[in-house]
């Protein structure tokens, strides 16, 4: 059998029962795009068909696709140790590993609380925070702040401080007291920019309008991504991280990084706090800390956070929170495998230093039928198609399902936005592939 080959792969004849998140399931089903394995660069159809991963999984698979010292890992952890209880007990990997993410967050950010996904890391910094003033007297700080277009997860928390319309409109009220800053996008200031955007700093300047709406008295956090990913590659203007970082220290705020994406090497950094040289107080990660390999996901909190708990006897615990499966054996195998990766591959430098050659393979889209605007930051980029009149949303759609059928390439799409996110191991010759490949699917469905 051919090295990275498999037997063949038994193909669903009922695709009914499962019900599948953020997708149209009837048009799925009525014509589905199957993954039966994996390696490296690429995915493979059951019928053994290459196809080339764009958008590293969801965001999350930076080091590749079963890369084997990770997958030893994780084989080695199951034989060894299965599952240990995450309350009054643990394991020896959940703080080994927890000191090797806490040694990768910028200065005093170096307590780890761990949890099983990005969704869950946000609830948890969320309460946290919460909680962090009510212990320190004051309580009334109970307001949090996220953003226009902000992609936070799917718990109540996270769609309430999220800020796409979809993810919120079916859900009720959320979350009481909850205001949003203004989005960082303006395509007629900021088309076509590579990286930061010249324009646009002063967007964060709309926290004090806030602060003077509701008092900071009143407001615990702020949460926003550094790179607003899910909306479709938002990278922050130049000033504005450092602007909220400043107006939070003003009024007493916590400021809180979503890096469930930018975190472990996206943006050429283990995370986007070092590239912006902005310290927030806390970060939330997932996705990339296993290469996508175990559900994991954790908040890094500064220490004079954790410290404000550990007061009071002993014997009591310091915060009524937690998962099952915090800090699983498995999960923790497979992200000290994934870090040794990324440190002797140097995947995070080597992200940096293809940064240009990918933005300069993306705008090289520019000027294709429909194609208004290409945004670039580090191995990620977006390209905004213009809608079809009497269906918006499809053109993008419709480009998602050529590229996988036709030119073997995985593209993620949001509204009318084609993502690209690639693994941290691609090469040059691969990322000339998926512009071309791109190219021709935007001609395809122009």
């Amino acid at each position: 059998m051919p090295s990275g080959s498999s037997p063949a792969t038994v193909i669903p004849n009922d695709l009914e029962s499962y019900w599948l998140p953020f997708t149209p399931n009837r048009a799925f089903k009525a014509a589905p795009r199957l993954i039966a394995r994996a390696k490296d660069m690429h995915y493979y159809t059951p019928d053994g068909r290459a196809v080339l991963d764009g958008t590293a999984g969801l965001w999350c698979t930076n080091a590749g696709h079963n890369r084997d010292p990770i997958v030893a890992a994780i084989r080695a952890q199951a034989a060894e140790l299965d599952y240990a209880p995450a309350f009054q007990f643990a394991h020896p990997k959940a703080f080994e590993l927890a000191s090797r993410v806490a040694a990768l967050a910028p200065k005093d950010l170096d307590h780890v609380f761990f949890c099983n996904s990005g969704s869950e890391a946000v609830d948890t910094a969320l309460k946290i925070a919460l909680a962090y003033h009510n212990i320190r007297g004051e309580g009334a700080r109970t307001r949090l702040i996220g953003r226009e277009r902000g992609y936070h997860g799917v718990g109540f928390g996270g769609i309430s401080v999220g800020g796409i319309v979809a993810n919120r409109k079916f859900f009720g009220a959320l979350l009481a007291g909850v205001d949003h800053l203004p989005a960082t996008y303006n395509r007629a200031e900021q088309a076509f920019s590579k990286g930061e955007p010249d324009w646009g700093a002063h967007l964060a300047d709309d926290l004090e309008r806030i602060v003077a709406l509701h008092d900071a008295s009143t407001i615990a956090a702020v949460i926003v991504e550094p790179m607003a990913g899910s909306t479709g590659v938002l990278p922050p203007p130049k000033g504005y991280l450092e602007r909220l970082r400043a107006i939070c220290d003003k009024h007493g705020l916590l400021l809180i990084f979503d890096e469930v994406i930018t975190g472990f090497g996206r943006l050429g950094y283990p995370f986007a706090a070092e590239r912006y040289g902005v310290t927030p107080d806390m970060i939330t990660f997932a996705k990339g800390i296993t290469s996508g390999t175990v559900p994991m996901g954790g908040v890094i909190v500064r220490k004079p956070i954790y410290d404000a708990f550990m007061r009071g006897p002993e014997h009591v615990v310091e915060l009524f929170h937690g998962y099952t499966y915090s800090a699983h054996p498995l999960a923790c195998a497979a992200g000290l495998a994934t870090l040794d990766l990324y440190r002797e591959e140097q995947l995070f430098d080597r992200s940096k230093k293809l940064e240009p050659t990918w933005a300069d393979a993306a705008m090289g889209l520019k000027g294709l039928p429909n194609v208004l605007d290409i945004r670039t930051i580090g191995l990620t980029a977006a390209v905004d198609l213009a809608s079809r009149p009497d269906a918006v949303g499809r053109r993008a759609y419709d480009a998602m399902v050529h590229a996988f059928n036709n030119e073997n390439l995985v593209v993620r799409v949001t509204g009318e936005t084609i993502a690209l996110t690639p693994p941290l191991i691609v090469s040059e010759s691969q990322i000339g592939e998926i512009f071309e490949k791109v190219a021709k699917t935007i001609k395809a469905v122009a």
